[in-house]
């Protein structure tokens, strides 16, 4: 009896620990389909938030643009070869010689639209005047053949906002003094004129933002080249806009490029949501762009004969030599003519009646827009407009000046500063053309991938948790 009763108390034993294993198993397996659940809520939520309101997912067929750029004679693929193996490394030597670095500007002129405000909040907004005791001892005597090789240094540090003041106009010899009839400075005017160094310069975040900045761009959107019609046919209609938008664009990438991710550690690079939202989601502006791009690279293969005769002359000899040598190279570029050989055709244009008319009413409203720049509250960019608007008023004095009996001007005459600003233009859009290239790849993001991270995160950090709860519990599991 007592070996029975024994038994029959191990059996007791053996079913309640069965029971209990039960419920261990039915309450791990009860954490693990909430978990599951919970999860799959939560990546559902996260996936549909982010295809809504943050990630821009696309391919690069959807978000690429195709085919021929509207209004020009080269499709996109062959800009982005050419641009990428050509075009893009010889501007970026270009700009960098001495020639080519000292760009002569009013920096402060009266705003004749509205009182200036100065709202920028940065001093990285500011072109920064060194002090002279900061200055090298050869920049203060400066000679009109050498040019010192070091770069000052600005008194707080940021050689990037350093001005230099070492070059004076006797130092460029054999350049004409007539001023730009696209553009509202007169650029024969060397009153309260200052040389800067771009290079020391970056077009760049400067936190000039808000009402001040928005305020610039309504005015030169609403009052001075409002947005054609749609399925507008006449193209001359189109160009100013189409010219200020990719300007727009241009602009963007470079602050997007080169933006102040964290302002206490000085963290600078790349802001992808600021490029997605103001650039990459607009086909639109993107595809203006790239026209712009073609327009003023149309301007400067129209002057290969002028500019491949310019004297380069900053007094630096070897370095002229070089300028001379990459502004050969790339207006005589045989793979560029094989690529897109007439970038713009610009003798499409004003052959109607009113095309006279149009012209000059087109050419009042750029100058409008010049005038613009000197209502700009911060600075450094009101330098890089300036000299962009400058550089698009050559390309389009280049492409679209006139005689007195309204044919074709063919004598080309320009200044050395159009001259400078339109090759620093050409390079800041060919820079804009690589970072859309760039940073959409970095943008455009698989869903499936998507998916998978998601999962793998949550699942990770859910099982986690569950390992805690467990090892800080065990009686109840």
């Amino acid at each position: 009896m007592q070996n029975v009763h024994r038994k029959s108390i191990q059996n007791s034993n053996v079913g309640d620990q069965n029971k209990n294993k039960r419920k261990r198993l039915r309450l791990i397996a009860a954490v693990i389909v909430g978990i599951v659940a919970a999860y799959l809520h939560q990546c559902w939520h996260s996936l549909s938030y982010s295809i809504l309101h943050e990630t821009y997912i696309c391919s690069k067929d959807t978000c690429g643009n195709k085919g021929i750029v509207e209004e020009c004679c080269c499709d996109y693929e062959s800009v982005n070869d050419i641009n990428g193996a050509v075009l893009h490394p010889l501007l970026q030597e270009l700009v960098k010689t001495p020639f080519f670095r000292y760009y002569k500007v009013k920096l402060w002129c009266d705003c004749l639209f509205w009182p200036d405000d100065g709202m920028c909040r940065m001093r990285d907004c500011s072109v920064c005047e060194c002090p002279e005791n900061e200055f090298p001892e050869s920049f203060k005597k400066p000679s009109l053949h050498t040019l010192p090789n070091d770069d000052p240094v600005c008194q707080e540090g940021k050689p990037e906002a350093t001005v230099d003041r070492t070059l004076d106009a006797r130092s460029f010899r054999g350049w004409v003094e007539v001023d730009n009839p696209w553009t509202h400075d007169d650029e024969t005017d060397n009153g309260e004129m200052t040389y800067v160094n771009l290079q020391l310069n970056a077009e760049r975040y400067t936190g000039y933002t808000g009402p001040s900045a928005r305020r610039i761009w309504d005015a030169i959107y609403s009052e001075n080249c409002p947005k054609y019609a749609y399925g507008e046919t006449c193209p001359e209609k189109k160009v100013l806009f189409k010219l200020i938008s990719g300007l727009h664009s241009s602009i963007s990438s470079h602050i997007a490029a080169d933006y102040l991710l964290d302002e206490t550690n000085n963290k600078w690079g790349p802001n992808l949501k600021l490029m997605r939202d103001r650039v990459l989601k607009h086909p639109d502006r993107v595809e203006n762009l790239y026209f712009t791009f073609l327009f003023v690279l149309r301007a400067v293969t129209k002057a290969a004969a002028y500019l491949d005769q310019a004297e380069y002359d900053s007094g630096n000899h070897m370095e002229d030599l070089r300028a001379q040598l990459l502004i050969r190279q790339l207006v005589h570029d045989s793979k560029l003519q094989d690529a897109c050989a007439l970038p713009f055709d610009e003798a499409e244009l004003w052959q109607g009646q009113g095309g006279p008319i149009l012209r000059q009413q087109i050419q009042n409203q750029f100058r409008n827009i010049s005038a613009l720049m000197d209502c700009v509250g911060c600075e450094k960019c009101r330098l890089w407009g300036k000299l962009q608007v400058l550089g698009l008023g050559t390309s389009l004095q280049i492409l679209f000046s006139v005689d007195d009996q309204g044919n074709p001007d063919p004598h080309l005459q320009l200044q050395r500063n159009e001259v400078i600003a339109l090759l620093n233009l050409l390079n800041r859009l060919s820079e804009s053309l690589i970072y859309v290239t760039k940073m959409r790849d970095q943008i455009a993001i698989n869903p499936l991938a998507k998916i998978i991270g998601l999962v793998q995160r949550q699942w990770g950090s859910s099982i986690a948790d569950w390992w805690k709860l467990s090892k800080s519990n065990p009686s109840n599991m």
